[in-house]
C-alpha cells in the first residue's frame, strides 16, 4: 500500500481540495436535491460518520469499477487506521438517540448488487473483519448474470452484511408517476421480505435522484432512512431520508483519490462547503 504520512496527507488534501469540490458538484448534478430536515434537532456533541459508497469491484475500465487490488488497499488502510464498520441500525440509533458507536465508526455501502460484490468484495471484507450494506435492485437479483443470486445474498446476510432496497428496476423515481414510484418502493420491499425473511429498513435512491415528495414516499413505504450520492458525512444535522455519502471512484491514482475524499470531508464540512 502507498505510504502517506501526516504531512504528505495534509499537502494532498490541500492540493486537491479544489478538484474534490469540483468533482463533488458534478456528481451532485445527477440528483434532484431536496431540502434539509430542519425539524430534526441537532445534537452538537455527535461526531460526523463517514459513509463510503461503492458500486463495482472489478477490472472494467469504468469510473465506478474499483480493481480488487486497489479495493484491498483501501480496506487495509481503514483497518490499519482503526476504523470499525457499523450497520445502518447502529448509525440511526446513534444519530437519533445518541447510542454509543465504536471509536472510529465507518459505514461501507454498495449500490446495485453486482455479482462482484460477492465474488471480489465479500472475501476481502471478511479478511479485514468488515461488513457492508448493499442496496440491491430486486428485479435483477437472480435474473441477470451480472448481479448476485438470492442464495449469495442470503449467505452474505448470515455473515452480518445488511441489504437494503434500490427499487425493482433502478428507475429514477423523480421521472416516474407517483403510482409507479410507490410500486418500485413497495414491490422491492415485499420481494426482499419474501426472499430474506424480513422487510428492508433502508433505501438508496437510484441515480441519486430524489426530492421532497420522493422522500415522503420512501417514508410512507416503511423505510427507516435513505441514502443519497451527495458528498459528505452523516451527522446531527443530516436529514435521515437524505443521508450523505462519500462516493469512491476509480482514477489514475485511485488510492490518493480515496484518501482525499475520505479525509477532506471533515475539513470541507468545518468550513461549511458541503453542508447547506
Amino acid at each position: 500500500m502507498a505510504r502517506i504520512n501526516r504531512r504528505q496527507g495534509c499537502l494532498i488534501v490541500l492540493g486537491l481540495i479544489f478538484l474534490l469540490i469540483v468533482s463533488s458538484s458534478v456528481v451532485s448534478t445527477t440528483a434532484v436535491v431536496a431540502g434539509r430536515n430542519n425539524n430534526r434537532a441537532a445534537n452538537p456533541s455527535l461526531i460526523d460518520v463517514p459513509i463510503l459508497n461503492y458500486h463495482k469491484i472489478d477490472t472494467l475500465h469504468h469510473a465506478l469499477s474499483i480493481p480488487p487490488q486497489e479495493f484491498e488497499e483501501q480496506m487495509a488502510y481503514l483497518s490499519q487506521r482503526g476504523f470499525t464498520t457499523i450497520t445502518p441500525d447502529q448509525l440511526m440509533a446513534y444519530l437519533n438517540y445518541g447510542k454509543a458507536l465504536p471509536e472510529k465508526p465507518i459505514l461501507i455501502t454498495f449500490d446495485d448488487g453486482y455479482l462482484d460484490n460477492y465474488t471480489n468484495a465479500y472475501p476481502l471484507m471478511k479478511k479485514y473483519g468488515f461488513t457492508a450494506t448493499i442496496f440491491i435492485v430486486t428485479g435483477l437479483v437472480g435474473h441477470d448474470e451480472r448481479f448476485m443470486s438470492w442464495d449469495q445474498v442470503r449467505e452474505m446476510q448470515k455473515d452480518g452484511f445488511v441489504f437494503g432496497s434500490h427499487t425493482v428496476t433502478h428507475a429514477a423515481l423523480t421521472k416516474l408517476s407517483r403510482e409507479q414510484a410507490m410500486e418500485e418502493l413497495v414491490a422491492s420491499r415485499k420481494e426482499m421480505e419474501q426472499q430474506l425473511g424480513s422487510k428492508p429498513r433502508y433505501f438508496a435512491y437510484p441515480t441519486g435522484a430524489y426530492n421532497l415528495q420522493i422522500e415522503e414516499m420512501v417514508k410512507q413505504a416503511g423505510y427507516k432512512a435513505a441514502f443519497t450520492i451527495r458528498y459528505g458525512q452523516a451527522g446531527a444535522e443530516s436529514n435521515p431520508y437524505a443521508l450523505e455519502r462519500i462516493p469512491i471512484f476509480k482514477g489514475p491514482q485511485t488510492f490518493r483519490s480515496f484518501f482525499v475524499r475520505l479525509n477532506a470531508a471533515p475539513l470541507l464540512e468545518r468550513f461549511g462547503l458541503i453542508r447547506n
